[in-house]
This record gives structure tokens, C-alpha cells and sequence, in this order.
């Protein structure tokens, strides 16, 4: 049996439901269609208005359309709303008396029967079946009439409930069960239906009833029909280790009940129990809550007592359990809030530490920024140093090795008394050529250690201030004083004396040309003593 269930748990609701726990995607399934209500009873009370619509437009003499439209408008009325079924049926019975149709005034009173039963009207159920002769009807109106009798029985040793009165009524319940499946079509809904009941009202519950088994497995049914074969099957599931099945059954008519539109309905009601027996209390009370509104919209008295004898207990259990859980939410809140308070403590603290924290860093950050910066000047100095160190040591090298070669020649030339060649040979010597070739070393040698100084220079002046060297020139006197500034040599006498000019006359020409540049004195030497970028 779980089998068959799985696999019309399956057909029904598709893979994606059926691969989480099945009963609780029957719930949700339910839950979900409770929501559309609305949509499924809107749809009936359209088929409603259209045959109201037509029966309004049909001649009042026009007995046999009228007759029809009635009974169509009973059909949609049956199982949804009670009030509105009575007042078709009556027109229904003034018709058939109309068309002095015995057939439709049977027909007529056993559909007054059904309802009256479904209202929990039994003695009038009773008084209305009573005056239908059994023997005229057809075969298919015999089955309805012996199944309603048996329901009336059936509903009624049910509302009685005692030792007394129900035994006989379950008993005649069961003869009309007999009587209806006598005259079953083989193999028909009828047949299979009326087994199954039979089964349950004589007790035969210990396996699932294969008749109803078959209606849901194999039959193409109504939604109505479904919904009345899924509950019946329900109550096969009598022990507690069917829970299960049984909740999934009746979940299943319900959801058929809603579809449908059904108010005459038990599913609900019947799950409501069982999920307060499991100790579900919020659903249960919703199912069973909306179990009473179905009862009270269609007009069962009988339903309407048994569901509020229940109800109020359900509601008192939820109750109970709504004040639990907002205790645990109350417990939950202040906990979450304690420890809110003492994470934004901590927090705040670690903020504070942080904020501090990136205050030394970027207090760090400038300092190492300045070392870096300091390290990189310092390295260019380093070299600076070094190359012009060995830059002087070369040229310093060069004249002791000129003044040793002049010394020996004077030496030779005093020894053999040659006085006239001595002061040839210091005619030889040009002072003036020799400054140059020092000014043209320490030119090329300045720009291979400062190859962007003469543009670096010039972008602290307008274009038409800049000085560029001429074409036969490496270094200008002007570019040559603040080359030496560069290599940090600031002072001006020791300008003055590496370049053979007055110590004023220097002063002038730094004066002079800072005046020109577009930076401020103490920015132009900052900017000229900048770490060289080539």
C-alpha cells in the first residue's frame, strides 16, 4: 500500500514534492491552495451566475429546460451551499409535478434527501426517502437511493454514537449497502465505492481496502471523487504506525476538496485531528478552524456540532503553545540582546583600539615614508659621492702625474744648466686650456650622473627663461653654478673659486637667475635638490 501511495503521491504532485518527506509536502501543498480558495469558488460561483443567467431567459412554460437547468444548477450547489440547494430542489419537485414526471419527482426528492442528510436534517432525510417507491426506479437511481439510505444510517448511528441505537443503524446501514451494490454497474465508481464503505461499516479494516485502492490507482475520477475515495481509504489507517498514510490521505482530500469547491466536506475536520493527535497544533487548528467555516457556509448542523466540541480545545492547546513560543521568543530576545549589548561593547572597544592603532600606523606609514625618502637621497649621495670621488681621484692622478713628468724635466734640464728650455717648458704649460679641460670633464661626467638636470632645471622657469647650453657647449657658466649647488656645493666663495669668478659676482648670478623661476627661492632649491628620477 505505501507503494500504491508513492506513486500517487507521485502522479499527482510531480518529482521536485515528492523527493522531500511526503507528508509534509502534502501540507505545503495544501497550505498553498488554501490560498487559492478564493480562485476555485470564484470559478463555481461563474458556472452559477451563467445558469441562473439562462434559466432567467427561459420561458416559464418551457418545463423540460427548466427542469434541467435546475438540476444543473442543484449539481453546482449540492456540496457547496445548502440554502441554495433546498431552493432548486423544491423547484425541482414543482417542475416534475408540472411535467406529471413520476422518474424526476423521485429523482427530485432523493436529491432533497442528499441534502437534508448533508445538513444533518435526519428525520426529514428519512420522511423524504420514505415516500419514494424503491421499485420504480431504475437500476442507477436504485443505487443512489439504497446509498443515500445507508449514508443517512450511517450518519446518524454516528451522531448517536451509543450502545443502543447505533448497532441497529449500522446494521441497516449495511443492508442498504447491500441492496445499492446489487444493482452496481461491474466494475464501475459506484461498485467500488459502496465495497469499500461496506468494509468499513462491517469492520474489516485490517488491510487497506483493495476496492478503494483500485479507484485511486486505476480509475479516471473526479476531483470530488478523489477527494471522497482518498478520505474513505484514510480510515483503513487505524494504528499509530500509520499515522502517516493516514495523514496523507487525508491531506490529499483535502486539497481535492478545495479544488472542487467543497463545503459538505470531512477531510479537513478528520485532519485537523490526527495533526493535533501529533501534536501539530498550528496546523491543526488551521485545518480544523477552516473546517468550521466550511460547515457553517454550507449549513451542516450535525458538522458544525461535532467540529465545535473540538475546536475550542484545539485553540486552547494553541494558545498555550503561542504563549510558549513567545516566551522562548521573549528568552531569545533579551539573550540576543545581552549579547548584542556585549558584541557592540567589544566592538566599540576594538574600534577604539583600531582607531588608535591606525593613527600610530599612519603615523608609521609618514615616518617610514620619510625614511624611504631619506634612504633614497642618502643612496644618491652615496654614489654621487663615489663617482666623483673617483672622477677627482682620476684627475688628481693625472696632474701629479703631469707635475712628476715636470719636475723630472726641470730637474734634467738644472742639472745640464739648460735655464733658457726651463722656461720654455713652463710656457708650455696654458692654465686657461687646462680649466677648460677640467670644466669639460666635470661637465660630462656631471651629466652622466644627472642626465635630466638641464631639463629639470628649465621646467622651474617660464620658456622664455629657460637657459639652455649653447651647441658647442656641454654646461653655461649660469647651468654650471647650480650643477655645483646640486652636488652640494652651496657655498658661494667655494663657487667663486672652483670657477674663477668673485664671490659677489656668483651671489649675482644665483640672485638674478632664482629671481626668474616660477617657484619661490626655498621651493626652487627644494625642487632642485630632488632625488634624481632618471
Amino acid at each position: 500500500m505505501r507503494i500504491y501511495l508513492s506513486f500517487l503521491f507521485l502522479v499527482l504532485f510531480g518529482y521536485s514534492t515528492f523527493a522531500s518527506s511526503k507528508t509534509d509536502s502534502l501540507l505545503i501543498v495544501l497550505k498553498k491552495e488554501l490560498v487559492k480558495k478564493k480562485v476555485y469558488d470564484d470559478q463555481k460561483e461563474a458556472r452559477i451566475k451563467r445558469f441562473r443567467n439562462l434559466l432567467s431567459k427561459t420561458p416559464q412554460t418551457d418545463y423540460v429546460k427548466l427542469y434541467g437547468l435546475c438540476s444543473s444548477l442543484y449539481e453546482e450547489y449540492k456540496v457547496y451551499q445548502f440554502d441554495s440547494a433546498y431552493v432548486y430542489t423544491n423547484k425541482l419537485l414543482d417542475l416534475s409535478h408540472q411535467l406529471k414526471d413520476q422518474s424526476k419527482e423521485y429523482d427530485s426528492k432523493m436529491k432533497l434527501g442528499f441534502i437534508l442528510c448533508s445538513a444533518g436534517m435526519f428525520k426529514q432525510t428519512f420522511d423524504c426517502l420514505n415516500n419514494i417507491n424503491a421499485a420504480a426506479l431504475s437500476n442507477d437511481s436504485k443505487v443512489e437511493y439504497y446509498s443515500l439510505k445507508a449514508r443517512a444510517y450511517s450518519d446518524l448511528a454516528d451522531y448517536d454514537n451509543d450502545s443502543y441505537y447505533t448497532p441497529y443503524e449500522n446494521a441497516e446501514s449495511v443492508k442498504y449497502l447491500d441492496s445499492a451494490i446489487r444493482f452496481c454497474k461491474p466494475d464501475s465508481f459506484d461498485l467500488l465505492m459502496q465495497l469499500g464503505t461496506r468494509q468499513l461499516k462491517t469492520g474489516d479494516t485490517k488491510t487497506p481496502s483493495k476496492y478503494l485502492i483500485r479507484l485511486l490507482y486505476n480509475f479516471n475520477i473526479t476531483t470530488h471523487q478523489r477527494a471522497r475515495t482518498a478520505t474513505g481509504l484514510s480510515l483503513f489507517y487505524i494504528s499509530d504506525a500509520q499515522a502517516d498514510e493516514r495523514i496523507q490521505l487525508l491531506t490529499i482530500g483535502a486539497i481535492n476538496d478545495i479544488r472542487a469547491s467543497i463545503k459538505e466536506t470531512l477531510a479537513a475536520f478528520l485532519l485537523g485531528q490526527q495533526l493535533y493527535q501529533k501534536g501539530n497544533m498550528t496546523d491543526a487548528y488551521i485545518f480544523i478552524q477552516e473546517a468550521m467555516n466550511d460547515a457553517e457556509y454550507y449549513g451542516a448542523r450535525l458538522r458544525k456540532i461535532k467540529i465545535g466540541a473540538v475546536l475550542p480545545v484545539v485553540a486552547a492547546q494553541k494558545l498555550i503553545l503561542v504563549e510558549k513560543e513567545k516566551n522562548k521568543v521573549i528568552v531569545y530576545l533579551l539573550s540576543t540582546t545581552a549579547v548584542s549589548a556585549l558584541v557592540l561593547l567589544v566592538s566599540f572597544i576594538i574600534f577604539i583600539q583600531l582607531k588608535r592603532l591606525k593613527v600610530k600606523e599612519k603615523i608609521i606609514e609618514e615616518k617610514n615614508i620619510q625614511l624611504e625618502k631619506i634612504n633614497e637621497k642618502l643612496g644618491e649621495d652615496t654614489r654621487i659621492k663615489e663617482e666623483y670621488i673617483g672622477y677627482f681621484f682620476n684627475v688628481i692622478s693625472g696632474y701629479i702625474l703631469k707635475l712628476e713628468k715636470l719636475k723630472r724635466s726641470i730637474d734634467r734640464k738644472l742639472v745640464t744648466k739648460k735655464y733658457e728650455d726651463i722656461q720654455l717648458t713652463i710656457d708650455e704649460i696654458n692654465i686657461k686650456k687646462e680649466r677648460e679641460t677640467l670644466f669639460y670633464t666635470f661637465d660630462h661626467t656631471f651629466l652622466k650622473v644627472f642626465p635630466n638636470f638641464i631639463t629639470t632645471f628649465n621646467s622651474l622657469f617660464k620658456k622664455e627663461d629657460q637657459i639652455w647650453p649653447k651647441d658647442h657647449e656641454v654646461l653655461n657658466t649660469d647651468l654650471r653654478i647650480f650643477a655645483l649647488n646640486r652636488m652640494g656645493i652651496s657655498d658661494n666663495e667655494t663657487i667663486a673659486s672652483i670657477l674663477e669668478y668673485s664671490v659677489k659676482t656668483i651671489y649675482v648670478y644665483k640672485m638674478r637667475i632664482k629671481a626668474k623661476s616660477i617657484y619661490p627661492s626655498d621651493q626652487f632649491d627644494h625642487k632642485l635638490m630632488a632625488p634624481n628620477k632618471s
